[in-house]
């Protein structure tokens, strides 16, 4: 892709939505395109989250193991979603993995990067941040219901 394509791609996707136009074309310096098949893991729990993807087509599974016992999946990203907020906490390291579910295309936005760019431009940082809290709100009280239902 080119870097006007990627930042039309960044434009319309619907965690950067009316991000202005100075702020988008910094984050499009350090994206890529990619594109992954059903099965590949994107992240792996541990591992060094590198990457912080926006799902353009496909959905990903966010899954927990627990030692002994298969994966348990706890939410399916589809697109619009963004995957990853550990790339902005230390250590920079994925919680969970994160499972291709089918032929997935991603804006992959390089984790280094951008926290370069969050601490040289404090408004990108905080529009970036603005719009992961809310994410993790949502996240956080999905989850919740889960467990709710299970006590049931």
């Amino acid at each position: 892709m080119s870097t006007q394509e990627i930042l039309s791609a960044l434009s319309k996707h619907a965690f950067l939505r009316g991000l202005e136009t100075p702020l988008l074309e910094k984050l499009a310096q350090c994206t890529q395109q990619i594109t992954m098949t059903a099965d590949q893991l994107l992240a792996r729990e541990r591992e060094a989250a590198s990457a912080a993807y926006l799902i353009q087509s496909g959905r990903v599974a966010i899954e927990v193991r627990k030692s002994g016992r298969a994966a348990v999946r706890v939410l399916v990203l589809a697109p619009g979603d963004i995957l990853g907020w550990s790339w902005m906490v230390p250590p920079h390291r994925w919680q969970f993995d994160a499972r291709v579910l089918d032929t997935l295309q991603a804006l992959a936005l390089d984790a280094e990067a951008l926290r370069r760019m969050c601490d040289e431009d404090h408004e990108l940082g905080y529009q970036l941040l603005k719009r992961l809290i809310v994410v993790v709100s949502s996240r956080l009280a999905a989850t919740q219901k889960q467990v709710l239902a299970q006590e049931g």
